[in-house]
């Protein structure tokens, strides 16, 4: 069991219902409350380890005949779990940091891309509070350049005053990212300023965003999730 103390109530409904991780429940309050995957949808999960999120998104497809497909990637081997799953799960164990978008695109199907990315990747916290927070930054803007390009995510940060030249030079700036038009993305963050920064980097590329705090959260953790839905076309580059 992850974390400290007796067993609490998230974690033993997950050994009641099946769920490989109390984890489990973040997402499915997520789910409820913005419904981000539907029938067919095809979802991508970031540091989907230990493969709760890969058994609420499966779950939320609905019956195998909706279609669907969900891809969780994560540098640990991650064993899809046999509950609430199906074959429309599949796992690859790869380095999120230095994998690259054409290959996770070549995951998706028919290679158009992922109608939701999921990241619920959080780094080793060390207890200091700015490194951790720092470290936090680093992946969630990772997982938004994955979703939309390094371009989007980082030179409309500050359009008026970001030099363009120094814009087209940043590696993988010539490609978009993974998210479809349309898409969604879920990002795991540590309160910190530099979180706030990646909301305001997301605003005007999706149609909404907001944030949430789970109630499967432990009270001595400062993970927060950005919920950002509905990717606008003119961002995709």
């Amino acid at each position: 069991m992850a974390g400290k103390g007796a067993p609490d109530f998230f974690y033993k409904e997950a050994q009641r219902l099946g769920y490989v991780a109390r984890s489990a429940f973040k997402l499915v309050q997520i789910q409820k409350q913005h419904k981000l995957i539907k029938p067919g949808s095809s979802i991508l999960d970031l540091g989907c380890a230990p493969g709760s999120w890969l058994q609420v998104a499966c779950q939320s497809l609905g019956p195998f005949h909706n279609g669907g497909s969900v891809i969780g990637i994560d540098h640990k081997k991650v064993k899809v779990p046999s509950m609430h799953c199906d074959s429309r799960v599949q796992t690859v164990s790869a380095d999120v940091m230095t994998l690259p978008k054409r290959q996770l695109r070549d995951l998706s199907p028919k290679q158009k891309g992922y109608s939701v990315i999921l990241s619920d990747m959080c780094p080793l916290v060390s207890g200091i509070t700015t490194k951790d927070a720092a470290l936090s930054f680093e992946l969630g803007m990772r997982a938004l350049d994955l979703a939309v390009g390094r371009v989007a995510s980082v030179c409309n940060s500050d359009g008026d005053n970001q030099d363009e030249e120094q814009c087209n030079d940043l590696p993988g700036s010539d490609d978009g990212g993974v998210l479809r038009v349309g898409g969604h993305i879920v990002i795991k963050l540590l309160e910190s300023e530099d979180a706030k920064e990646i909301s305001q980097i997301c605003k005007p590329l999706f149609a909404k965003s907001s944030w949430l705090r789970p109630k499967a959260t432990r009270p001595s953790s400062r993970e927060i999730y950005l919920i950002c839905q509905g990717l606008k076309p003119e961002i995709k580059i």
